[in-house]
């Protein structure tokens, strides 16, 4: 499995087939057939694979749920940016292996320690994975691009900031990601907004807590 999701890593998933993969193994195409049934099988066992690399926080009920959703939501981003071909698959699989599921029931145990209804719970849920999956599905294929044209994300960054700052149609957004840019690089500014997001969600789903259960 390490292989397949490498030669993902590397490749891309336009260019992945089981014929390649057979061949990095060193063995017959079919033979790889005796461990999944098609290509489909392979790629839902892919992902679930890789999202044990997202760290399941503490299931104990003393644990401050905030910094839990934190913890989740910085691990989910950085899968999705070590594996932009995931982001691909999504939606696509139902991704209910072992891993996926483990990590499922974690996240509903960390949601009801924040107060929410039982009726909000899915709702809050899909915000926070939502979000994270926006955001480090564009950052990993941004940084996608930049590998594939062979220059620094910070260099792209500019350039593209300069041309924003000549064309007549941009210059109030040129100036504002310029206030938003003053930082030592572009991982610094993408990391200021991810934690001032996640702030964000969090307020609101306390906010949605404390409209449920008023004066409590």
């Amino acid at each position: 499995m390490r292989t397949t999701i490498g030669m993902l890593d590397e490749q891309g998933l336009a260019r992945f087939s089981m014929r390649r993969l057979a061949a990095e193994l060193g063995v017959t195409p079919m033979s790889v057939y005796w461990y999944v049934d098609n290509k489909d099988d392979l790629l839902e066992i892919a992902l679930d694979e890789i999202g044990g690399e997202v760290p399941v926080p503490s299931d104990s009920p003393d644990a401050d749920w905030r910094q839990q959703v934190r913890q989740v939501a910085a691990g989910y981003r950085a899968m999705l940016v070590a594996h932009p071909w995931a982001s691909r698959l999504i939606g696509e699989y139902m991704n209910v292996g072992p891993k996926a599921t483990a990590f499922s029931t974690v996240m509903r145990s960390i949601m009801r320690r924040t107060g929410l209804p039982d009726e909000m719970i899915p709702g809050a849920l899909s915000t926070v994975y939502q979000f994270t999956y926006g955001f480090g599905t564009v950052e990993g294929r941004w940084q996608e691009r930049c590998r594939a044209a062979g220059v620094r994300e910070d260099d792209l960054f500019e350039e593209m900031s300069e041309t924003a700052r000549d064309h007549p149609g941009f210059h109030g957004l040129a100036d504002l990601v310029e206030r938003r840019g003053r930082a030592s690089s572009l991982a610094e500014v993408r990391e200021r907004d991810f934690a001032f997001s996640l702030d964000c969600l969090i307020a609101g789903i306390e906010a949605m807590r404390d409209r449920a259960h008023p004066g409590v």
